[in-house]
């Protein structure tokens, strides 16, 4: 039996370098909820969270918004519902995940798609932009209390990092430190996307009970996706990304899934929003039918029944 999807917005660009990424949840949900209709699946809005109007304490406000996310996340897991989180900057991991790491009996994966390591602390942060920390905060790297929630709800192991082509040498230390898998874009051009996927699910399944997917879309080239808060040369096709995805999103393991930085000031072709709608399209609708397709098969030949 297919789960229902519920998508929950996290409205907020506190944490980034664009606030306008605030505004994507408004636009991207329609357009996710028109597709999944598309596809057949059963599919609800669920809240979207916004921050006080004209809210200046940024740490304060992402640890509360963080803090009703999480809580959010973790009620639509718990109704059997997957819940998909469209921010927003990507401060707001640490509310999805930690939502998940709550409910998940066991230990969590979790696959960071991503042009950045957003692995920096306050301590060691160029800029004070908390959208450039939620990883390390996650693995319990917390020099500085960065959201006032439980810090550490996923095991270095059991996650990785593909498509890195901008950071700082504090954190890349700190990953190696911690034994964090890194893919460059160097390796993913040499290798090739899937195979890289392939090892990174392997790393978030391999004693793990559940597993995620977090994608910034700065991870997408900007000739393709332009409508970013932090733009990086090079990166991935959005097909190609999508054509990668699929394989990932029928695995009855995966227990949320996770799209932010998308700026709808900075889309005017709405070109970005596209690219979005695909990569999630790839992970909900095809992996839909995939995982039907797995359990249609004979478990003695492989073959359909």
């Amino acid at each position: 039996m297919r789960r229902q999807i519920e998508v929950i917005g996290a409205a907020w660009g506190l944490g980034g370098a664009d606030p306008g990424c605030a505004e994507g949840p408004a636009v991207l949900t329609p357009l996710v909820m028109a597709r999944l209709g598309e596809c057949g699946l059963a599919a609800s809005v669920g809240p979207t969270l916004h921050p006080l109007t004209n809210e200046r304490r940024k740490q304060l406000a992402v640890s509360k918004l963080c803090g009703q996310l999480g809580a959010a996340v973790a009620d639509a897991l718990r109704r059997g519902r997957l819940p998909c989180v469209l921010g927003g900057d990507h401060s707001c991991a640490g509310g999805t995940w930690s939502g998940v790491a709550r409910t998940v009996h066991g230990k969590l994966g979790l696959i960071w798609v991503d042009a950045h390591m957003d692995s920096h602390t306050p301590r060691t942060s160029h800029t004070g932009r908390l959208h450039g920390m939620p990883l390390a905060w996650l693995l319990g790297e917390d020099d500085d209390p960065l959201y006032g929630l439980t810090t550490g709800v996923i095991d270095p192991q059991h996650v990785s990092i593909v498509g890195v082509r901008s950071f700082e040498p504090e954190e890349a230390e700190r990953l190696e430190r911690l034994g964090v898998r890194v893919f460059m874009m160097a390796e993913v051009r040499r290798r090739g996307l899937q195979p890289v996927l392939d090892e990174a699910l392997a790393i978030a399944i391999s004693g793990t009970a559940a597993f995620g997917v977090s994608i910034d879309l700065d991870a997408v080239t900007p000739e393709e996706a332009p409508g970013v808060g932090t733009p990086v040369a090079g990166g991935l096709g959005g097909a190609e990304l999508a054509g990668a995805l699929k394989h990932i999103g029928g695995r009855p393991e995966l227990a949320g899934i996770e799209l932010v930085e998308y700026c709808p000031r900075l889309d005017a072709e709405g070109c970005s929003a596209r690219v979005a709608v695909e990569l999630l399209s790839a992970l909900l609708c095809q992996g839909a039918r995939e995982s039907a397709d797995r359990r249609r098969r004979d478990p003695a030949t492989g073959s359909l029944a």
